[in-house]
This record gives structure tokens, C-alpha cells and sequence, in this order.
């Protein structure tokens, strides 16, 4: 064995030589992407021709015959799967259709075929099925593509051109070798130079009394600093931190690596961190496909078939995919639909699409057959994914929904999809990297971080291979280079090629639980980090600012964060409370228009909310595509809108006053047909069975309003949801009793009101009206005492008024709540007592308020800590918050506070 000073130069070339060796073709085994990939560039920067860089599948390939090459395992997957079905598995046959099997297959098949075992002669029944499988995979594999041995048999046929097609051979980067390659590399070295540089590497043992030799160069002790970080998170900033060191210290990114035995633990921290500090570190492995455009789009399909239409997946995955039936068509074309609509199936897409016109679509023509075509696609599901694909899909989007489709079935692509990875387009040759320790070991580099040194992850634990365990055939015949024991070379080598080593290790994982650390590092002194302590070296922007909180402490948004916590600690009314500026423009032009009983209730119960949903126009984030059931609010508007229609046809055909009960429940049924119909066009829906239970519970509590014995007035003529003191009307064809843009001033306010009232019956001379605002609830306590409900009640006296004035002071006004879900014997009808009254207690509440609003006090109301609160999230998560604060607004509020105590 002999020692260079120069363990990553060629033996026969000195550095910076110029000998005419360079022109002689050589050969440059190499172990992994990386190193083959460093080896080239390495190649290049000498001005070196000849060198051929490849692995030991691709020299015995090269060998063996041009056309021929080593099976690929994506290959290989794809064609186990295709040939599991015909092949009788004996005991794994209840387990060959589960979506991991093809790939669990082509795992043993690869270890099989490395280590020299022939399934066949193992003796097992479980060993003799999988070597069944084997022969009819390896039938229906392309003829250029061979098993390793197979390949090594071939190439020993034709060793004596190894001269000329492999040259003098170099071995990189390994420390061990698969026993299938072992034969070729030892014959090889009886007819041409063969080396094995190990450098300070492990080197095995059947190699000695070969012919090959081995150049190995004494190990490195470099510093070795051993960190105790407090998770994985932790981990990854400390490492990021210590890379920007290097750089600022002048060390080439090329020389810095960041590792882990099993990096996939740490690439989300790791991908999320380097985005966070904007350094391009190169991944070795690759990085997820799903957090590419191209991953997306193969994603947002997936979703859509497995989880089925809604217009927001349908919109994702045409915003996302390249081609596809409507490449050709305007991007806007979107538009033609309804904005809220969740358009769950094919049914509603079509219905919802038929019924626009040519002049509804961007560019005139009519594209609903292509539109269609897409939907029914989709609307296909899972069978018809590799048609999905191939139709929809372009480029890297389509090799990746392959690839997913190969690796399992379509049920699983969520699953799939994770796994697959793609180069980042990153180049390692100017970049830091991070990657395993394997990779790293076989291209090292001068400053490593090692993550993750806790017991049982560095080294990893041996197991069973997944479908031969260890008492069918043993482990170290299976799997002659356990993993175990290449974390512990790969260890090993790096440290000893490095200048300078940092490793880390974790004290409890993110679920909270205690860690220990790996054996490997048992003699080494832990240095403890905080994860709150201050770095030397920051890696962002916001890591910089955590550390400095003297400069963080100056920024607008910490001044404002830190004065608006003090605030809501306050015993006092303060600017984060709702405190505005006075006589605000917004405001003043808000409260110019006119105001809904609902806006109203909001401005008098929780002045707050009023600004945020009328003055800044929060909304709150739109239901699923497929609620689990309507939210009360949405089952009476569905309740209202049949009633509304079914009104309608009675009126048409004699009016609802004479109408009997057989004419008002057919009325009812084709209304409930068309409601549902409409719904399902703009809203989101339960699902089917909780929806049709919904809709004939909204159908019962209709036909119980209806059939409801309401004494008929003369002549009566019937209305619903008719509108009244709009500013911009828009007329929907009914005969209504009154202007739509007619001015509803409440007296003494300045302020206009605006709505639509559930029913009015009105009497054909016009002297007598009654209004009926229907409830979907149940019935209340002593509502036949309830007149404002503490500002909660105001739609009945509003819209009492609003009938008054625009049908003039001599009508007379009947205003009741009716309750159609009230019990058999139970009170269902409230009247109204004094509406005068009633109408003067709002003027002076509503007053109070605007004037409260306009001097610039706006705090959380009596309804901020209600229920119904959809803005209740804008509010501190405290609950002590607003039980220090609505005693404080009671008495800032003064007198618009009162309305919230009136029965």
C-alpha cells in the first residue's frame, strides 16, 4: 500500500503538469451523482481529454457492449407493477396490490442482484415466488437493459478490449464495493492498471492479494466542534449561521457542505431555511417536486381527481397547467363564472355554462363544448389519470405524473407526488451543498456540518429488508454492506478529509420527547446553544433581528406591536381598542348611504365590527367547497328564497290568500326544485345526504310559514323579500307596491335605511299591511316582551316603518315575527305592540351611536364575545381581553351603550 501528499490527483499526473498522458483515455470509477459530477468538473479545470467518468454498472455496461446498460430502478418499478397481476405470489399475494409493493419489489430485487444471490436457489416458498416474479420482469425488461450480473458475465467476455475501451482505471470515492461488481474489478487488474484510491478511506478487505492497487494517503485530524442544539430547526439555523461565517471569512461556497445520514429528515428545514437566508446551496438528492410550478401543477391535478370538481381546484389547475383543451382559448374566460359558485360536479358545470351566451365570453366565441370536455375528463376521477396526464399535462409536469403513476396506484398519487424529487438547477461545483453523508463521503469537502447525530439516526438502524426478513434468508447475505456500518465509515471519511468539522444533535424531536445522542460522538465535549441565544453570524434578516432586539425594538412594526400588546393590557379605552380619528372620511361617507337592519344591529351592538366590515370591508375566508351543513344564516336565506318563489306562483294564479293547502305545496315543491338548482349554481353545499335532508327541512319550515292561519285581508295582495330604499335598483320584473329607490329616512337620525322584508300582505284599497318577518329558529323566551332585544331585534319595527312611510302615514301597519318551527300548541306569531314607540327608542339608540362613531370611539360591542362573531379572530386570543374591556366601553359609550339593556 503506498501514501501520496496528494490523495485527489491522478498517480500518474502532477500538478500543474503538462504530460502527454492527458491525451491517453482513462477510465474514473465513481460511487454517487455527485462525485462523478466533481470528478468532470475536476477533469475540466485541468484541460484533461480522455477521461471517462462512470460508475461500476455503467463501466461493466460499456464492457459488456455499447447498446447494453444497468436496469433502472424507475424502470424497473414501472414494469414490476405491470407484471405483479399475472404472477401468483403465494404468501405476499394478499399484499401485491397495496401501492408500495412494486417499489418494495424492485428494493429486493436490487439488493438480491448486488450482493450475487439467485432467489431461486434460496429454498424458501416466499423466495421462490419473488424469483417467479423475477424471470417474468426480466422477460418483458427491454434486451439492452441487464441485471448487474448478467452484465459482469457479459463484460468478462470481452475483457480483452479493456485497453482500449476502459484504459488505465481509477476506483474514487468508495470504500466498500457490491459483491456482483467485485469479480470484474479483480480480473480487470490482471490486463490493465487498476487503482483503488482510498485516501484515508476505509478499505476492504478483498482487496488484499488482489492485483489492484491501493493508494492511500494518512488520515486528517482536523478540529471537531460537537453542538447540543434544541431540535431540528435549531439545528439547521446553527448550520446556516456557521456558512455565513465561512463566507464572510473569505472560504469558497464549493468548499462547504452541510450533511445528514438520512437528509430527508431535515429538507423542509432545510429548503425553507435557504429561502429565508437567499443562499443558493445546491441539494444533492434533489428537491421536492412539490415545491416546483411544475410539481404544483401535477398536484393540483391529483386533487382534482381525487377529491373531485370544485371551481377553486378546476381554476388552480388551469392557472397552473401549460396546454391542454383550452390552451387555445383566453385566460379570462373564467369569468362566465359565478364567483361564489363551488361547482362540485359535471352536472352543475354544465348547467352553470349552458346558460351563458356568446357575448358573455372573452373573444365572442362560445367555448362551453371545450370547457365540458375538460370537466368530464375530470370528472372521471382516478380512472382516467394517465389519460388526465397525458391530455393535460406538458413537459417536466407530465414526466412527473408518470413517474408518480409508475411508482403506485392512481389512489395514491397524494402520496406519490410527495415522494418525488427533481434537480434544483443549482451547480455543486460553485455552491455549498447539502446532502447525505454517503454522497459527501465520496466527494468530500474541506468544511462539513453534520446534522443529526442522535442515537438511532447516526448510525441508522439495520433492518429487514421488507419482504424477505431475516429468517427466510439472513441480513448479511441479503445486505453485505449494511447501512449501520456505512454511516460509520462514512463518518469516518469525512472527518478525516475535512479542515474543519462541526457537528450537531438534537435534544428532543418535535413532538417534545428527550433524545439521545449517537454513540459515535460519546467522547466528544458537547457546547450547549440556546436556541434564543445571540449568533455570531446571522443568516437572514429576521435571524438577525431575533438577535439583536435592541435594533429589532426600533422598527415600526415592534414599536407598534409592542404598544398595541400594552394596550390591551390597559385598564382604559385605547387606540388598539377602537379609538379612531373623528369625523373620519370613510365613515361619513359610509354612513351617507343607506344602512341594512343588519349593518344597523352591527353599529349598535359592536361598533367595532362595524368598522371592520362596513368602513374596511373585511370578509371572512369563504366556506369549504362542501360545508358539513349550512350555518343558520345560509338555511334561512335558503328557506326565504323558497318562499319567495313559491309566493310568486301563487300570486300569479289567484293570489296565496285563496290559495288551498294542495296548490301551496306543489307551489312550494317546483320552488324548492328551483332553489336547489340555483344554490347549487352559486353556493357551497353539504354533502348529498346531509344536503337533501336540508333541503326538505328548509321545505317543511316553508310550507309550515305558508300554511300558517293568517287571517286574509281584503284583496289581499302577497309579497316576499320584496326591497325597499335602494340606491342603485335594479328592477326583477315584479309589480312592487312602492318606488325601489325611494328614500327611508328614520326620523331624527339623517340616517337611510335599506332592505328587504320577508312578507308583506297588503289589502286592496292600500289602508292595511301586515309585515312578517319569518324566524328559521326555535322560539325564545317572553318574546311577546321582546321589542329591540337589546338592539338584536330591529328588522320588524324597521321594516314596519319603512311600509309606513313609503305607502303613506294613514296604512295600517301590523309587524310580527313569525315562527314557522314553533311546536304543535306553541305560540308562533308576535306582534308588534307599539311601533311608535319601538321606532323611537332605535332614533335615539342609532343617534347615540353615530355620534359615538363619528367622535372617534368604535370599541368591541355587547356581541364581540357572541357566537355569531365572524370577526372574532381579528380580536387578542385572550380570554380575559374582552372581560376587561366591554365594562370599559359600557361607560365610554354612554348612552349608545343603553340600547344593549332594552327588552
Amino acid at each position: 500500500m503506498k501514501y501520496y501528499d496528494v490523495p485527489n490527483e491522478p498517480r500518474h499526473i502532477k500538478a500543474g503538469a503538462v504530460n502527454l498522458q492527458m491525451q491517453v483515455r482513462r477510465t474514473v470509477v465513481v460511487h454517487t451523482i455527485l462525485a462523478g459530477h466533481m470528478a468532470r468538473v475536476n477533469a475540466a479545470r485541468r484541460n484533461e481529454s480522455g477521461v471517462q467518468v462512470m460508475t461500476m454498472g455503467q463501466l461493466a455496461a460499456r464492457l459488456a457492449g455499447g447498446l447494453l446498460h444497468l436496469i433502472k430502478l424507475d424502470v424497473l418499478t414501472e414494469v414490476i407493477g405491470n407484471t405483479l397481476q399475472d404472477i401468483e405470489m403465494g404468501e405476499l399475494e394478499p399484499i401485491k396490490d397495496l401501492p408500495g409493493m412494486p417499489a418494495a419489489v424492485a428494493a429486493t430485487f436490487d439488493k438480491a442482484w448486488r450482493g450475487g444471490i439467485d432467489l431461486s436457489m434460496v429454498g424458501h416458498p416466499r423466495t421462490d415466488a419473488l424469483a417467479s416474479l423475477e424471470q417474468a420482469v426480466i422477460q418483458r425488461l427491454p434486451a439492452s437493459t441487464k441485471r448487474p450480473g448478467d452484465l459482469v458475465a457479459m463484460a468478462l467476455q470481452r475483457i480483452g478490449h479493456a485497453p482500449a475501451v476502459i484504459g488505465p482505471l481509477e476506483i474514487q470515492g468508495h470504500s466498500e464495493m457490491s459483491p456482483c461488481w467485485r469479480p470484474l474489478l479483480i480480473t480487470l487488474a490482471g490486463i490493465i492498471p487498476v487503482s483503488w484510491i482510498a485516501g484515508p478511506r476505509h478499505v476492504p478487505d478483498w482487496l488484499k492479494g488482489s492485483r489492484v492497487e491501493v493508494i492511500a494517503v494518512p488520515a486528517a485530524e482536523p478540529p471537531v466542534e460537537l453542538f447540543s442544539c434544541a431540535n431540528q430547526v435549531h439545528e439547521v439555523g446553527e448550520a446556516f449561521r456557521w456558512m455565513r461565517a465561512l463566507l464572510a471569512k473569505g472560504v469558497s461556497a464549493s468548499d462547504i457542505a452541510i450533511a445528514a445520514s438520512s437528509p430527508g429528515d431535515y429538507d423542509d428545514h432545510m429548503f425553507s431555511t435557504a429561502r429565508d437566508a437567499n443562499l443558493p446551496i445546491h441539494f444533492v438528492h434533489g428537491v421536492k417536486a412539490l415545491t416546483t410550478p411544475d410539481g404544483q401543477a401535477a398536484a393540483a391535478l391529483a386533487e382534482v381527481l381525487l377529491k373531485g370538481l370544485s371551481q377553486e381546484r378546476v381554476r388552480r389547475l388551469l392557472a397552473l397547467m401549460h396546454g391542454g383543451p383550452l390552451r387555445d382559448v383566453p385566460g379570462e374566460w373564467t369569468r362566465v363564472l359565478p364567483v361564489d359558485a363551488p361547482l362540485t360536479s359535471a352536472k352543475r358545470w354544465e348547467r352553470v355554462l349552458t346558460r351563458t351566451d356568446d357575448a358573455d365570453w372573452p373573444d365572442g366565441k362560445n367555448r362551453t363544448a371545450d370547457v365540458m370536455e375538460l370537466i368530464r375528463l375530470l370528472d372521471r376521477g382516478t380512472e382516467s389519470a394517465e389519460l388526465a396526464g397525458e391530455t393535460l399535462l406538458s413537459g417536466v409536469q407530465r414526466s412527473l405524473w408518470r413517474r408518480a403513476l409508475r411508482e403506485g396506484p392512481a389512489q395514491a398519487l397524494s402520496v406519490t407526488l410527495a415522494s418525488l424529487r427533481i434537480e434544483d438547477g443549482i451547480e455543486p461545483a460553485a455552491s455549498a451543498i447539502w446532502t447525505s453523508a454517503l454522497a459527501l463521503a465520496s466527494s468530500p469537502r474541506s468544511h462539513v456540518w453534520l446534522l443529526g447525530l442522535n442515537a438511532g439516526r447516526w448510525p441508522r438502524r439495520i433492518s429487514e429488508d421488507r419482504l424477505i426478513p431475516d429468517h427466510v434468508l439472513p441480513i448479511e447475505q441479503l445486505d453485505p454492506l449494511p447501512v449501520a456500518d456505512g454511516d460509520k465509515r462514512d463518518l469516518k471519511t469525512i472527518v478525516s478529509m475535512a479542515q474543519s468539522v462541526q457537528i450537531s444533535f438534537s435534544r428532543r424531536d418535535a413532538e417534545g420527547r428527550m433524545l439521545g445522542r449517537s454513540p459515535l460522538i460519546s467522547e466528544l465535549n458537547e457546547i450547549y446553544l440556546d436556541r434564543a441565544g445571540t449568533p455570531e453570524h446571522a443568516f437572514s434578516e429576521a435571524d438577525r433581528l431575533l438577535a439583536r432586539p435592541s435594533e429589532f425594538s426600533g422598527l415600526p412594526i415592534a414599536v407598534s406591536g409592542l404598544a398595541c400588546w400594552r394596550d390591551w393590557h390597559r385598564n382604559e379605552i385605547t387606540g388598539h381598542d377602537g379609538l379612531i380619528a373623528p369625523a373620519h372620511a370613510r365613515l361619513i361617507k359610509l354612513l351617507e348611504r343607506p344602512l341594512s337592519a343588519t349593518s344597523m344591529k352591527v353599529l349598535l351592538r359592536d361598533p367595532i365590527r362595524f368598522i371592520w366590515r362596513y368602513a374596511l370591508g373585511w370578509r371572512v375566508p369563504e366556506d369549504a367547497d362542501e360545508p358539513l351543513i349550512l350555518d343558520p344564516n345560509a338555511f334561512g336565506t335558503f328557506v326565504h328564497a323558497m318562499l319567495r318563489d313559491a309566493v310568486e306562483v301563487l300570486e300569479r294564479d289567484g293570489g296565496i290568500a285563496s290559495a288551498d293547502a294542495q296548490r301551496i305545496e306543489a307551489a312550494l315543491a317546483n320552488a324548492r326544485d328551483r332553489a336547489v338548482a340555483k344554490w347549487e349554481d352559486a353556493q357551497p353545499v353539504p354533502p348529498d345526504v346531509i344536503w337533501r335532508s336540508t333541503t326538505a327541512r328548509g321545505h317543511a319550515l316553508a310550507s309550515a310559514a305558508l300554511a300558517y292561519g293568517l287571517a286574509p285581508l281584503p284583496n289581499q295582495k302577497s309579497w316576499c323579500e320584496i326591497p325597499f330604499g335602494k340606491v342603485d335598483p335594479k328592477s326583477d320584473g315584479r309589480k312592487l307596491p312602492w318606488s325601489l329607490d325611494a328614500p327611508v329616512e328614520i326620523p331624527g337620525t339623517g340616517l337611510l335605511i335599506e332592505g328587504q322584508i320577508d312578507r308583506l300582505d297588503l289589502s286592496g284599497d292600500r289602508s292595511r299591511a301586515r309585515v312578517i318577518d319569518y324566524k328559521t329558529g326555535k322560539v325564545g323566551k317572553k318574546l311577546d316582551e321582546v321589542v329591540l332585544k337589546g338592539g338584536a331585534e330591529l328588522q320588524r319595527c324597521l321594516y314596519a316603518f319603512a311600509v309606513k312611510t313609503l305607502l303613506g302615514g294613514e296604512v295600517a301597519i301590523e309587524a310580527s315575527l313569525l315562527y314557522p318551527n314553533a311546536a304543535e300548541g306553541e305560540r308562533a306569531v308576535f306582534p308588534l305592540a307599539d311601533l311608535e314607540g319601538a321606532l323611537a327608542k332605535i332614533s335615539s339608540a342609532v343617534v347615540a351611536s353615530r355620534n359615538a362613531l363619528l367622535s372617534g370611539l368604535a370599541p368591541p360591542g355587547e356581541d364581540a364575545a357572541g357566537d355569531y362573531n365572524d370577526h372574532a379572530f381579528a380580536l387578542p386570543a385572550n380570554p380575559g381581553y374582552l372581560q376587561r374591556k366591554l365594562p370599559l366601553a359600557m361607560i365610554k359609550l354612554g348612552a349608545a351603550a343603553a340600547v344593549w339593556k332594552e327588552p
